[in-house]
């Protein structure tokens, strides 16, 4: 009995103790490296001096991650809103999506960097946190689309029609049964609209530049044009452990919500 209680354990303490080993290695690698060939803090600082760095700027830095952060998470729930709302339509008319979504494909391949100087001077220089909201929307906003069209198309034909035979309405049908089948595929895409939406933030805040956006991008500009190297790389991190708080989050999230009926949350149980 103890064996068999103790043997789901070990790997998942390894896929822990796995990536902090490596990643302390990696570090002291780089800390020895420096200190080895005394590379100068404005070439390639070492993680000590960025670790101070950290915390003697943590108020500025947390402050301008404060605003990328509520950028980010206002364009991922607008797109999710629109996302859904959208593929839940065309799901409803052929026609509407035939006309619709190659202008949402066109969204999506068109370059953030060569639309943001339009979208600041549309939305105006006064405004410019309105105009990084839409930007980082843009990016974020086709996955949620594509999977949850993808979802709501992939229903079961068998319970579609056993759903007609009983005489479902359609709203009952997209309710009770192409949601939450489309679930696993809504929550996929939300993983990767999320990280989508950090990155067109960020992007958003280094075209609108000359200190009009105060989110970590511009602190990052901002330190290196005053060869304050270890603050850069110290602002990098913290936007950094923001993309990778925005990945387990959601992770947890499609995990909790599958858990109990899908085959991807119970495997890993398994495992």
């Amino acid at each position: 009995m103890t064996q068999t209680s103790d043997t789901p354990q070990a790997p998942r303490t390894l896929k822990i103790a796995l990536p902090v080993l490596l990643g302390l290695g990696f570090l002291g690698g780089w800390e020895a490296l420096v200190m080895a060939f005394d590379i100068k803090p404005f070439v390639l600082p070492a993680p000590s001096a960025i670790g101070s760095a950290l915390i003697e700027n943590w108020s500025n830095l947390w402050a301008a991650a404060w605003v990328t952060l509520r950028i980010t998470a206002l364009a991922f729930l607008l797109a999710l809103i629109g996302g859904v709302g959208l593929a839940v339509l065309f799901t409803q008319s052929r026609v509407l999506e035939l006309a619709l979504f190659p202008y949402a494909v066109v969204l999506q391949v068109t370059p953030v960097v060569a639309i943001a100087p339009l979208i600041l001077i549309w939305v105006g220089l006064d405004r410019v946190e309105t105009a990084l909201l839409i930007l980082a929307w843009i990016v974020a906003f086709f996955p949620i689309l594509s999977n949850t069209t993808l979802g709501l198309k992939s229903t079961d034909p068998n319970l579609r029609e056993l759903f007609a035979l009983y005489g479902a309405s359609r709203w009952q049908v997209l309710t009770r049964l192409q949601l939450p089948n489309a679930l696993p595929y809504i929550l996929a895409g939300m993983k990767i609209s999320g990280g989508l939406a950090l990155i067109g933030a960020v992007v958003a805040e280094f075209v609108a530049g000359s200190g009009a956006a105060t989110g970590l991008a511009w602190r990052i500009v901002e330190a290196g044009n005053r060869l304050q190297i270890p603050k850069m790389f110290a602002a990098l991190l913290l936007l950094s452990m923001l993309g990778v708080a925005i990945f387990f989050l959601l992770s947890w999230l499609e995990h909790y919500l599958l858990r109990r009926w899908h085959e991807s949350a119970i495997d890993q149980n398994a495992r």
